[in-house]
C-alpha cells in the first residue's frame, strides 16, 4: 500500500503495472482488494492504482457527511497531486458514481462502469409511506424521551431494518450512505465525452440492468455488455468473459 496525504485524508492506494494510468474504486462496504482479478487484468496494459475510499480499508472514515462531490474532489486532488494526466477510471457500484462524475468535468481517457449506481431508484407508494412514518415516529421520540436519546433508539431501528451495508457502517457513515444513494447523477451523463464501457449481470438487483441501459442512452459514446446470470459482483460471477471484455477496451483505440 501507498499513502498520499490529501487535506489531511492518508488516501491508502496500490501501484501496479505500467503504461497510461487507470483509476479503480471500488463499491460501498469493499476496498481495493475486492478489485483484485480486475487490477491484475488491467495491470498487464495500464498502470493501475487502485484506490481504498475514505470510509474503506485502510483510508480512515471522513470527519463529516460526505456526498458523491466530496469524494470526486478527493480524487480529482489525488490525480493532481500525483501528476497524473487524463488517466481512465473503472467504478463499481458506488465508485460508479465518483467515477461518471469526474468523467462529466475531466478528461479522461476511457471510463469503466462495472455494475455502477448513479440512478437514483424509482421508489414505490410503500416507501414514502415507510419514510414519512420514520419521520413522524423520530419526531414523536424527541419530544418524550429528549433528543439524545430519542436519536440513540432511531440509529437502533435503521440499523434492524436497514440493509448490511448500513447495519454494518458507524453512524458517519451510515449518514454518508443516506446520502449518496439518494444522489441521482442523470444530469451530468450527457457531459461524459469520453468513450465509456457499461459491463453489467443481468441478475443484478443493486443497480438493475434498467440502470445501465439509462446510462447507456444518456452517456454520448456508451456501450453495455451484459453477462446472463450474473448479479452485482459479475467480474467474480463471470471472471474469464469479464476479463476479455475488459482487455480489449483497454488496448482498443478511442
Amino acid at each position: 500500500m501507498q499513502t498520499i496525504d490529501i487535506d489531511n485524508i492518508p488516501l491508502h492506494y496500490t501501484v501496479s503495472g505500467s503504461g497510461k494510468p487507470l483509476i479503480m474504486m471500488h463499491g460501498w462496504g469493499c476496498n481495493h482488494s475486492t478489485l483484485a482479478s480486475v487490477e491484475a487484468v488491467a495491470s498487464q496494459s495500464h498502470t493501475v492504482y487502485n484506490v481504498d475510499f475514505p470510509g474503506f480499508g485502510e483510508t480512515p472514515e471522513p470527519d463529516s457527511v460526505w456526498g458523491v462531490e466530496e469524494y470526486t474532489l478527493l480524487i480529482e486532488k489525488m490525480v493532481h497531486k500525483l501528476g497524473i494526466e487524463r488517466p481512465s477510471l473503472l467504478g463499481h457500484s458506488f465508485g460508479g458514481r465518483v467515477g461518471i462524475l469526474y468523467a462529466s468535468r475531466n478528461e479522461v481517457d476511457k471510463l469503466i462502469l462495472v455494475d455502477a449506481a448513479g440512478v437514483k431508484p424509482r421508489r414505490k407508494l410503500k416507501y414514502y409511506i415507510k419514510v414519512y412514518s420514520f419521520k413522524l415516529m423520530k419526531r414523536w421520540l424527541r419530544l418524550l424521551h429528549g433528543r439524545k436519546q430519542a436519536d440513540a433508539i432511531i440509529d437502533r431501528q435503521r440499523a434492524k431494518r436497514g440493509s448490511d451495508d448500513y447495519a454494518n457502517a458507524t453512524p458517519t457513515m451510515r449518514a454518508i450512505l443516506s446520502k449518496v444513494v439518494n444522489e441521482d447523477l442523470k444530469a451530468v451523463m450527457p457531459d461524459v465525452k469520453a468513450p465509456t464501457l457499461l459491463i453489467w449481470g443481468e441478475n443484478d438487483t443493486a443497480t438493475p440492468l434498467g440502470d445501465a441501459k439509462i446510462m447507456e442512452r444518456l452517456i454520448p459514446d456508451a456501450g453495455l455488455v451484459s453477462f446472463p446470470g450474473c448479479g452485482h459482483y459479475s467480474f467474480l460471477d463471470n471472471p474469464r468473459q469479464f476479463a476479455a471484455v475488459l482487455a480489449s477496451f483497454l488496448t482498443s483505440g478511442s
